[in-house]
């Protein structure tokens, strides 16, 4: 379902990367083809990330911390999009143009789409919220199909030409 890759260093854990298993691939299999040497463990921190995680995926609503994420491995303008989709809420999707307008990049919405493709942190940094202008769901590292049952969960509806109803758009 999901693999959390991680660096200890003292009594701090900081997250480098969340791998989401999709229709073809195990989370496990994309974790080991990005790191060909990495060491298996856990923490008390990561179990409770995990927790969470797992409970979001049930569901429930979940605030997901910040601090112990590896923001330093993004660009400038990933990092942007990434805050931006952080604040979506719950129940409430955007579009990609409306992150970049948000961000100040009036024409950037192919920026926020590539950034967004490449979120080390899905499910935490909710980039399953952001769509196409036209409604459509536009990819997921989960698969599609994710994406459209995590917005379902979410309350967020869709028409019958399995487009996003855009009713609930923040931004």
């Amino acid at each position: 379902m999901f693999t959390i890759v991680w660096e200890e260093n003292g009594p701090e854990i900081c997250i480098n990367r969340v791998f989401l298993s999709d229709s073809e691939i195990k989370s496990e299999t994309k974790m080991f083809e990005a790191y060909k040497t990495i060491e298996s463990g856990t923490s008390l921190k990561i179990k409770a990330l995990g927790n969470k995680i797992l409970s979001f995926l049930k569901g429930d609503t979940v605030d997901f911390d910040l601090q112990l994420i590896d923001f330093d491995q993004c660009s400038e303008i990933q990092n942007k999009v990434l805050l931006a989709e952080y604040r979506i809420p719950r129940g409430y999707i955007s579009t990609y143009k409306r992150i970049a307008n948000e961000i100040g990049i009036p024409k950037g919405a192919r920026a926020v789409g590539n950034a967004l493709a490449n979120n080390p942190f899905p499910i935490i940094i909710p980039c399953h919220r952001a769509i196409k202008s036209n409604g459509e769901l536009g990819g997921f590292q989960g698969g599609v199909e994710m994406k459209r049952k995590l917005l379902e969960m979410e309350g967020i509806a869709f028409s019958n030409r399995e487009k996003v109803l855009m009713n609930k758009i923040y931004y």
